[in-house]
């Protein structure tokens, strides 16, 4: 196991922290109680779809930045026309879905027991808002929460990764970002932070060619593999 010289470790949410798939389910299960499994896991993947779609086309410049609430505002149209729902206030719940995302089991204990040994920053494409009620509503503690929405990108953009080295005000080497997703390790990467990856289910797994500086098995063993006791 590699020997880290850090001063802070940088938090993932989406997906990393929180179940954002089923998250999404219950809520488009709100929406309508007589959909089965496979048709709302269909809906989630539209959602889903039109989220990562949205994204991209702001990244390459095909469409100006909006925030993650206007982005699922409009996923949430997209499957309420798709169930026939038109009430506005069933809509407006649904288009908060993210807000209300479900922590995995081990996050707020072992987002705590990190806190002992390193500050503790988050690190969120959700939106200012969205990450507020997020914290709240799953339980999340955090020294600092950091919004993508401050530098109007997304990641893997590498102005979301320069919030982390400002507001710490140490250099990228000095910062450990952590994330279930390779592609957001690979973006805090090329600003020259140090990775871990840390497996979730619905997580997006390295490739064979990734190096990341920590691999673990969920914030439990990170925390073991940091040091810090428990």
């Amino acid at each position: 196991m590699p020997h880290l010289d850090i001063d802070a470790l940088v938090f993932d949410v989406l997906g990393t922290l929180v179940d954002e798939p089923t998250g999404l389910r219950t809520a488009v299960r709100e929406l309508d109680p007589t959909l089965d499994e496979p048709r709302a896991g269909r809906l989630v993947a539209m959602w889903q779809q039109h989220i990562a779609r949205e994204q991209q086309r702001m990244a390459e410049g095909e469409r100006a930045y909006a925030d993650t609430d206007v982005v699922d505002r409009e996923a949430a149209e997209q499957v309420a026309e798709a169930v026939g729902i038109k009430d506005e206030a069933a809509l407006a719940r649904l288009a908060e879905a993210a807000h209300r995302l479900p922590a995995w089991p081990d996050s707020a204990a072992g987002l705590a027991r990190l806190a002992r040994g390193f500050p503790v920053l988050g690190l969120s494409n959700a939106s200012r808002t969205a990450l507020l009620r997020l914290n709240a509503s799953a339980g999340l503690r955090w020294h600092q929460a950091l919004s993508a929405e401050d530098v109007r990108a997304y990641k893997p953009d590498p102005e979301v990764y320069r919030l982390a080295v400002t507001a710490s005000g140490r250099p990228p080497e000095r910062l450990l970002m952590i994330a279930a997703h390779a592609w957001d390790l690979r973006g805090a990467q090329k600003l020259g932070m140090r990775t871990a990856y840390v497996a979730r289910p619905v997580g997006d797994p390295p490739g064979s060619a990734d190096r990341f500086d920590l691999y673990a098995e969920d914030l439990t063993d990170l925390a073991r593999q940091l040091g810090v006791e428990s």
